[in-house]
């Protein structure tokens, strides 16, 4: 088993067990965690802190408005806030690649990992 298949495997779990999505998009978690390269290997890049304004505005910035093409600022926040409510706020260690599938699925925004 690759070190990308053992990652894609604790994103799963995530999304099964703390999401309570039952049967989630196994290839579009691995073209997310693909896509974001060395990063999800390092311990710190590869989760997102709720608690920091700074690192929320980094995902909304870079990852809603830059990499999915949503403009709208009332939406961006918006989905955000519910996916991170969704994923669980007292959850400490929430996977960037978790997060960034759940925003991804919210905006039907799929076609950009094909």
């Amino acid at each position: 088993m690759s070190k990308l298949d053992e990652k894609v495997g604790q994103y799963i779990d995530d999304v099964r067990s703390k999401v309570g999505e039952d049967n989630p998009d196994v290839d579009l978690i691995r073209k997310i965690a693909a896509s974001m390269g060395p990063s999800i290997y390092n311990a710190d890049a590869e989760t997102v802190s709720a608690s920091s304004e700074s690192e929320v505005e980094t995902v909304k910035k870079n990852f809603v408005m830059k990499k999915l093409g949503i403009t709208d600022e009332g939406k961006v926040n918006e989905a955000v806030n519910q996916v991170l409510e969704k994923y669980g706020k007292s959850n400490r260690n929430k996977y960037r690649v978790v997060v960034y599938y759940l925003l991804t699925k919210h905006f039907g925004k799929e076609s950009i990992f094909n």
